[in-house]
């Protein structure tokens, strides 16, 4: 069983940042992809970002060039650094891992972004 603990969200004005981490209970060296997903009020939940073991990375169209992600090996956090804000990313993130076939969710911090 793998834990997983998003923390960083809060309330920014457009244009700001903020980064967001994901702790996980279990050394992340072999889990196959991490990722952040992203859920606004009455929408689906969504791919923002994802990395792999290997450090391939991909991105939503929407986020690209604004956003980044990035892992630390020994501090078993996925990071997610999200610059230029627009009140669009408002919603709630998820960390995502995906360990032998088994996805592992955490339970999401909320991101703001006022206009």
């Amino acid at each position: 069983q793998v834990q997983l603990v998003e923390s960083g969200g809060g309330l920014v004005q457009a244009g700001g940042s903020l980064r967001l981490s994901c702790a996980a209970s279990k050394s992340i060296f072999s889990f196959r992809t991490m990722g952040w997903y992203r859920q606004a009020p009455g929408k689906q939940r969504e791919l923002v970002t994802a990395i792999t073991s290997g450090g391939s990375t991909n991105y939503a169209e929407s986020v690209k060039g604004r956003f980044t992600i990035s892992k630390s090996n020994i501090k078993n956090t996925v990071y997610l650094q999200m610059n230029s804000l627009k009140p669009e990313d408002t919603a709630v993130y998820y960390c995502k891992a995906v360990k032998y076939g088994i996805n592992y969710w955490g339970k999401g911090t909320l991101v703001t972004v006022s206009s």
